[in-house]
């Protein structure tokens, strides 16, 4: 089984979206049984006031049919490290905060989600730029890639 942990900063954006997205596509092709997916913050301050996935995150989801279950934000731990395969941050920020949080990647599990694409780059913050059509776009494409590099290391 693959484990795969999606993070960004509040875990109420770009990793649930990701989350579902991935989930999504794995279970059109069958392969549910093969992966377990989840999605975390970096951050401690949306877990601590109980803030769930932002209402525009939820409306591109439902406008583009991705099955979601609403949940509340929670921080990545430590010990994450060692549950999942890959760890696979939203930009460059979030990688550098997750290595403050595992302080070390000895076994290369932390990417960033487009660096399995040909133009490895950050996924802007829908949170700020508000372009959630964008940030859709991105992280469905990044999952697909992703899913891809999987499948061609063999599961």
């Amino acid at each position: 089984m693959v484990k795969i942990l999606f993070v960004c900063l509040g875990n109420i954006c770009r990793s649930p979206m990701a989350e579902f997205i991935f989930r999504n596509i794995i279970e059109k092709k069958g392969l549910e049984r093969n992966f377990f997916i989840d999605s975390a913050a970096t951050s401690d301050y949306n877990e601590k006031n109980k803030t769930s996935i932002y209402s525009e995150a939820k409306d591109i989801l439902g406008k583009k049919n991705i099955p979601f279950t609403n949940r509340l934000s929670k921080q990545m731990k430590k010990e994450d490290y060692h549950k999942f395969d890959y760890i696979i941050g939203m930009e460059e920020e979030n990688i550098g905060n997750i290595l403050k949080i595992i302080e070390t990647d000895a076994e290369k599990k932390v990417f960033k989600l487009l660096d399995f694409t040909e133009n490895p780059r950050d996924i802007i913050d829908p949170w700020y730029s508000g372009d959630f059509n964008a940030t859709y776009n991105d992280i469905k494409y990044g999952c697909e890639k992703l899913l891809e590099h999987i499948l061609n290391k063999g599961l």
